[in-house]
């Protein structure tokens, strides 16, 4: 409770600041947005016009497709790194070459591929949180701590069975790690295709800025920051404290 009210008095001094500075350059310009003008623009968009729900559901759905496709591909990747020296020493060193390319560099490849179509958009999003999730599930998988293999070898387990029952579940906190990373990546990748491409929040703020409605392009900024506020503390942190414990290595369990 006490960490909420300390939230809640931070991003008020926060607002306070910024209505401030809104008094000061108001005089100056008429385009510096205020914190009354981007609460409206929020009620607007989802109330009136309803703008912002559009694009936020399409938004939501480019994500989650994204997003599920990207842990499905890197996990599977990691895991074909994680047990194959070959596979890690040819097509390893290709997702590290491409990690470090940021996903929206492809956009202009996709947009011509796809014919400027919302697979496109999937594309990049996918790309932008593959390799986070291939390298971290790669690093789970090879760092299961070399007792527990033997154990399983000592009870028999085939290189099948030590794969599913012993490795990846062995791997889990770091697929977590992964996952949010994957999650982190491919929003970011979302919202920066979207600013190209077209519906969802990125295109909504680009005709936003288009029409100098500044006011509108900070509530489309608050709305993907609350986003990423909500995966963060109400899914993936409550998964990590799930995974940690069962896994005993969260600071309750020592």
């Amino acid at each position: 409770m006490i960490s909420i009210l300390r939230r809640l008095a931070f991003f008020t001094v926060l607002i306070v600041i910024w209505e401030i500075i809104f008094r000061i350059y108001s005089q100056e310009t008429t385009l510096f947005p205020s914190p009354l003008g981007a609460i409206e623009q929020l009620y607007i968009g989802f109330f009136e016009t309803g703008i912002l729900t559009v694009a936020l559901g399409e938004s939501l759905q480019r994500i989650a497709i994204g997003f599920a496709l990207a842990v499905i591909i890197g996990a599977f990747l990691g895991i074909l790194l994680g047990v194959s020296k070959i596979a890690d020493e040819t097509l390893g060193s290709l997702v590290i070459a491409l990690q470090s390319v940021p996903s929206i560099v492809w956009l202009p490849i996709a947009l011509v591929v796809f014919q400027g179509g919302p697979a496109a958009i999937y594309f990049v999003v996918i790309l932008g949180g593959t390799w986070a999730m291939t390298l971290n599930m790669r690093m789970g998988i090879k760092n299961v701590q070399p007792i527990l293999i033997r154990a399983a070898k000592t009870m028999g387990y085939n290189h099948t069975e030590l794969i599913w029952k012993v490795m990846i579940p062995a791997s889990i906190p770091s697929a977590l790690t992964g996952a949010r990373l994957a999650w982190a990546f491919g929003w970011r990748a979302l919202m920066a295709a979207e600013l190209i491409g077209s519906g969802g929040l990125g295109r909504t703020l680009m005709d936003a800025r288009d029409f100098f409605n500044m006011d509108l392009v900070v509530a489309i900024m608050i709305i993907i920051s609350v986003i990423g506020l909500i995966v963060e503390y109400f899914i993936f942190s409550k998964i990590e404290k799930t995974v940690l414990s069962r896994w005993g290595l969260s600071k309750s369990a020592s």
